[in-house]
């Protein structure tokens, strides 16, 4: 089976965020092995420099690549990355299938994003919208769209 890793650099701390992100990732087991890794984030004084932020950023990044699973397709969520349809993300994730990868990494950054280099290395670079979303919502869009995915390469009713 199939596996997808979601890593994500925050806790979610609202209830309905983690009613919403529960049901996705119970779902979601239906279609892949599914695990998602929460990640602390970096300390940051009230009011950070960019150089604080950049530095919170690389160390954040290290701690992402300790946890992706070896031999991994990694994808970065960032807002400059390629926007794709729900049916286009499902024929990425059938392509990184047919080439041979046994799993797919996803990554969603702190409140400040990802590391620049990070976001160079990965694979891709996906694009939830030009529109800026509390990255606890992303999460659960996150889920929300890789179920949709799985749910389409199976030939699924949900996605309509």
């Amino acid at each position: 089976m199939f596996s997808l890793t979601l890593i994500c650099v925050g806790k979610l701390k609202e209830k309905f965020y983690l009613d919403a992100a529960a049901e996705y990732q119970k779902r979601l087991r239906a279609y892949a092995d599914f695990s998602l890794l929460e990640l602390p984030e970096e300390k940051l004084p009230d009011a950070p420099s960019q150089a604080q932020i950049a530095q919170a950023l690389a160390c954040e990044a290290d701690a992402i690549r300790r946890k992706i699973p070896k031999g991994s397709w990694v994808c970065a969520f960032a807002i400059e990355g390629k926007p794709l349809s729900s049916e286009a993300l499902a024929e990425t994730l059938a392509r990184v299938k047919k080439g041979g990868k046994s799993s797919a990494c996803f990554v969603i950054g702190s409140s400040f994003g990802l590391d620049e280099v990070f976001k160079k290395q990965a694979d891709f670079r996906l694009s939830m919208s030009p529109m800026t979303f509390p990255h606890h919502l992303a999460r659960v869009m996150a889920l929300e769209q890789l179920y949709r995915a799985e749910a389409i390469q199976a030939g699924s009713k949900y996605h309509k």
